[in-house]
Formats: structure tokens, C-alpha cells, sequence
């Protein structure tokens, strides 16, 4: 099935879930080459009804039911709710087109960690209150909150998945509710769900209780060897109290689960905004400084301790190549073929159609595979890691383009020397990668580097055009002005004037892009105010044109036009 489009437009690449109530499948927005995560439900699987027109009925009111809801949850705006893209119908299948995200269901956390620390289950509640007051509001009722519903980004936040679906089925002529079986899961469904179907927002509250017991205990609060089983025990036992099975449960926290699993919807908790309220003093305060790298497994606290900080970024690690470790592959990428050289094939061939996303993913799955069978030296190696690397800059993903660059300027120093053409080539790229990541002190230093070596290829005759190293020199100029050494700048692109008019003309598009920086340094001069850090093109050598180079668009391989500027006799010379 990996290849088919559905809507004209969504290519299905790997099956990443599958249920009861269909698949989901890793795919690829062809018209916008994004990643999406695509759900496909079978309606003839879900249908009662014997004659045939009785089922066309049924499938068409189906088919509305699914797409009202759809239209509802892609409605709301809530940084815990997955977003929908689209909605339709392919075939015999409804689909719903929505973002793919990075990170790890909870189902998956629980299962390698066991029972979590007492912050980060608070934190995961928390969030998922956040998100149903969202919900509740519509309203709308969830219906099948559960451990694969809740997704743990790699920043600890926490998005509920499944949104509406559960609200789409459970009608009166689908044949999982014809049959006896309601809509959820019956580990985390409540007692009125379990016996009548009929469910509201507190139903979703003793879910979030469920979730929350098994998040501390390690185990959910009502197991029995069959489904029915467990549906008569929501129905009739009482639950556990926590303390009894984890003694470092708050007292507080214990009795709030105990509340939210109450079997009478009307003595649980009045709606998510209670619950969260009753959350907030067992919650993680803001820590001090910035934020730290994320971990292999997302911290759920985070958001709390580190509200609104950006990305984090290893500001201070060194620019040295790191080791060769495999790559890990994205959770949702497309399955490799089996020949090597095949699929390498393919990559040439998304790059060539223009399918970037794509082009990342299976680049980073295939290259694990290429070095176990050629070694890291190999031409299909470098090869297929230059692909990567540019295709990750092409696309702005600089935090992940910066150690290909510096592994490929490893091997290329190794093989060739640290002078040779294409070391220094990769350098320049991973220098450009700093810069973009507002690590300006090592982008400085390491265009100090690279003018340096391309300084003594001059010397030495490996290298007859300084056009380089004029590029070099105006970008060490620019960093220095943006570091707040305005009087070094000022010095330094002073003296790149005036080796580059002498050549070029006063009227050239280079010396005349040096008089403007030239002209702001001296208004900053003036002012003392500190110039902005300028934004690097990662393309070489800099186009002609505003004092600030304009990114290359990859898809047009070309630089925008910019309206001539023409100015007078040469100001500096005084």
C-alpha cells in the first residue's frame, strides 16, 4: 500500500498505528512537501445493514457524521490538539489528514520508563487538562483518552491525538455500537460509557484519571484477563488508593484520582479547569537559566520550567567534527528498499521532483545502512551524506545540517588535507549553519579559520581567484559589527573597501554593498547604538545587492532581483 495518494495529493509512505477503527499511515503532502500523518477508516467495516441500499445510506451518513466532526476539531486552536489539515473520502476509506509530530506516545513512555516521576505525570495531567478545557468548551467530548491518544513531544509538551473520531463513529447505525461494544477502550472508560454509551465532559475527566493512576502505579487502576471484565470492574470496584501502592504519592494527588474515578459523573470534578486548578500546586516552578538540550526521553516538566524559551542549542560546543555514531532514524520515515543502490537511485530521484521532506527522511535512514556495508570513506557515503546536508540547508533545518557539514569536512580533510577545496567548501557551510544558529563567536572563529586557509592556498598557487577570501573578510566584518565591536568593523570593511574598489570600480554591485554597510556602522557610530546581527545566505560567494545578502531559493536556484542603487564618488576615501 506505501506509495499510493490519497486525495490526489497525500502520498502514503509507512503505516505507522493501525486499530480497530483503521490505520494511520506516515505520508507526504505532495503540493506543500510537508510531512502529515494520514488516518484511513473502512466504512464498509464499520456499516450494518445487509441490502445494498441500505448500506449506501448508512456509509453516506457516515461519511457526513465524519466530516462535521472534522470540521469541528480543525476548528480549535490549542497548542495540545494535533492539527487537522484535511478531511475526505478515497475509495471505500475516509481520511484525515493531520500534522505529524515528532516525539513519543505516552503508551511508549510508560512501557520503557514504568511508572513516572511524580513532577512529570503532574505535568503530562496538567497539559492534557489544558487541552480538553479546549475541547469541553465546543463541546465536544473525546470519548477514547488513552496512553496512545497522548503524544510527549521532545520538549515535554503534551498533544492529545484522536480528536472527534470517537464522536464520528459512535452513532446509532455503526456496526461496532449495533453490536454491543462502545466506542473506547476499556481500560480507561467510564461507568455510564461502559453501560449506556452515554457520555460528557466528566466522562473524559475519569480517563484522565485512569491515565493518571496507571502514570503513578505503573499499571492501570482496573485489570482483568478480558475486556468484559474490565468494564464490570469500572463498573462496580473501587479503586485502589494510590499511597497504598506508591507511598510518595502526595496525599493531595491521591485524592484527586480518587475523585476523578468516582463512578457518579456528578461527584467527580466539575470540568478540566477544576482539575488543573487542583493540579498547579504540585507543579514544577520556572528553573533558572536557559533551557537544557533535550534528553533521549522527553521531560514532560519542561514547559514549566523553561515557559517560552527557545530551542536549545549546544552554544558551547566545540566546532570540531563529532564521531561518526549512526544517525537515528525518524519514528515515521519511509521504509528503505532492500538494494542500496536502488534507493539511493530514489533519493536522486525526490531531489530531482523536488520532494525535500522526503528527501531528508530516507536520506537519514539509508545512510546508517550505506556505512555499515561501504564504511564512512566510501563515494556512495560522502555521496549520499552531501544530499543530506544540503537538502537540511536548503530547508533551514540548520541544527541537524551543522554535524553533517562538520563530518563531511572531517573526511575530507582526512582524505585530502585541511586545506583541500572541498574541506574547506563543507566548513563553510557548517560556519554558515553556526551563524544561522546565532552562535556568532564560533562562526567568527571559524571564518578566521577558513580566511586564513584560503589565504595560504593563495600564497602556495593552489588557488589564483581571491574572490573567497573577499567574501570571507566581509562576513568576518559583518559578525564583528553584530557582536557589538562596531569601531573593529568599522576598520576592518574600511580596509576590504579599499583593496575591492581599486579592482572592481566605484559603480560594481560589491563596492557598493560595502559602502552601505560602511554607512550604517557610522550611523551606529554616531548613535552608539549596537547593529543588528546581519543574517547569513548560505550560499557562496554573496549575491549583489542589499547590505543584508537574501536567502537562494532552492527551488529556482536563483537570487531575487533587487533595483540597481547608484551612488556617488567613494565618501571613505577622506
Amino acid at each position: 500500500m506505501g506509495g499510493r495518494v490519497i486525495g490526489n495529493r497525500y502520498r502514503l509512505a509507512e503505516k505507522i498505528g493501525h486499530g480497530g477503527m483503521g490505520q494511520v499511515w506516515a505520508g507526504y503532502d505532495e503540493r506543500l512537501d510537508r510531512r502529515v500523518a494520514v488516518k484511513l477508516l473502512r466504512t464498509e467495516a464499520l456499516l450494518g445493514g445487509e441490502g445494498t441500499r441500505e448500506r449506501t445510506a448508512l456509509r453516506e451518513d457516515l461519511r457526513r457524521r465524519f466530516l462535521r466532526e472534522c470540521r469541528i476539531t480543525a476548528g480549535l486552536d490549542h497548542p495540545g490538539l494535533v492539527t487537522v489539515f484535511d478531511a475526505g473520502q478515497d475509495e471505500d476509506e475516509l481520511y484525515l489528514v493531520m500534522q505529524r509530530l515528532p516525539g513519543i506516545g505516552l503508551g511508549d513512555l510508560l512501557a520503557e520508563e514504568g511508572p513516572l516521576p511524580i513532577p512529570w505525570a503532574v505535568a503530562v495531567a496538567a497539559q492534557i487538562c489544558a487541552a480538553l478545557s479546549v475541547v469541553h468548551a465546543v463541546p465536544v467530548v473525546h470519548r477514547d483518552l488513552k496512553p496512545s491518544n497522548v503524544m510527549v513531544r521532545p520538549d515535554g509538551r503534551v498533544v492529545v491525538l484522536d480528536l472527534g473520531i470517537a464522536t464520528a463513529l459512535d452513532g446509532e447505525h455503526t456496526r461496532l455500537t449495533m453490536t454491543g461494544v462502545p466506542i473506547g477502550s476499556p481500560s480507561y472508560m467510564a461507568p455510564e460509557q461502559a453501560l449506556s454509551g452515554a457520555v460528557d465532559a466528566r466522562s473524559d475527566l475519569y480517563a484522565l484519571g485512569c491515565l493518571l493512576h496507571e502514570m503513578l502505579a505503573g499499571e492501570e487502576p482496573f485489570r482483568a484477563p478480558t475486556a468484559l471484565g474490565v468494564l464490570r470492574r469500572q463498573v462496580d470496584d473501587a479503586p485502589v488508593p494510590l499511597r497504598q501502592l506508591r507511598p510518595e504519592v502526595p496525599a493531595e494527588l491521591e485524592a484527586l484520582v480518587l475523585d476523578l474515578l468516582a463512578k457518579p459523573p456528578a461527584a467527580r470534578p466539575a470540568d478540566a479547569q477544576t482539575v488543573h486548578q487542583r493540579l498547579r500546586p504540585l507543579l514544577p516552578g520556572a528553573a533558572p537559566g536557559a533551557r537544557p538540550p533535550y534528553g533521549p526521553v522527553p521531560d514532560p516538566t519542561g514547559p514549566f520550567r523553561h515557559p517560552h524559551q527557545p530551542l536549545p542549542g549546544p552554544a558551547t560546543a566545540p566546532v570540531a567534527a563529532p564521531p561518526p555514531l549512526p544517525l537515528p532514524a525518524p519514528p515515521s520515515a519511509p521504509s528503505v528498499p532492500a538494494d542500496l543502490a536502488a534507493a539511493c537511485g530514489e533519493v536522486s530521484d525526490l531531489l530531482a521532483a523536488h520532494r525535500y521532506a522526503e528527501v531528508i527522511d530516507l536520506a537519514a535512514r539509508l545512510l546508517p545502512r550505506a556505512r555499515a556495508a561501504h564504511g564512512d570513506g566510501a563515494p556512495l557515503v560522502r555521496t549520499l551524506r552531501t544530499i543530506y546536508a544540503r537538502t537540511l540547508l536548503q530547508e533551514g533545518q540548520y541544527r541537524a545540517a551543522l554535524p553533517e557539514y562538520q563530518l563531511l569536512a572531517a573526511a575530507a580533510s582526512a582524505e585530502a588535507g585541511p586545506r583541500a577545496e572541498q574541506a574547506l567548501e563543507h566548513r563553510r557551510k557548517a560556519a554558515a549553519c553556526l551563524e544561522q544558529l546565532g552562535r556568532g563567536a564560533q562562526a567568527l572563529a571559524e571564518y578566521q579559520g577558513l580566511l586564513a586557509d584560503h589565504t595560504a592556498r593563495l600564497a602556495s598557487g593552489q588557488d589564483t581567484d581571491p574572490s573567497r577570501c573577499f567574501d570571507l573578510r566581509e562576513r568576518i566584518g559583518l559578525l564583528l559589527a553584530g557582536s557589538g565591536d562596531t569601531e573593529g568593523a568599522w576598520d576592518w570593511l574600511l580596509a576590504l573597501l579599499f583593496d575591492r574598489e581599486p579592482r572592481l570600480g566605484p559603480h560594481h554591485p560589491d563596492v557598493q554593498r560595502l559602502r552601505r554597510h560602511l554607512d550604517q556602522l557610522q550611523h551606529h557610530r554616531r548613535t552608539g547604538s549596537q547593529p543588528p546581527l546581519p543574517q547569513l545566505s548560505p550560499t557562496w560567494p554573496p549575491p549583489p545587492g542589499p547590505a543584508v545578502p537574501q536567502p537562494l531559493d532552492p527551488r529556482t536556484g536563483s537570487w531575487p532581483s533587487h533595483p540597481p542603487h547608484v551612488s556617488g564618488p567613494n565618501p571613505y576615501r577622506a
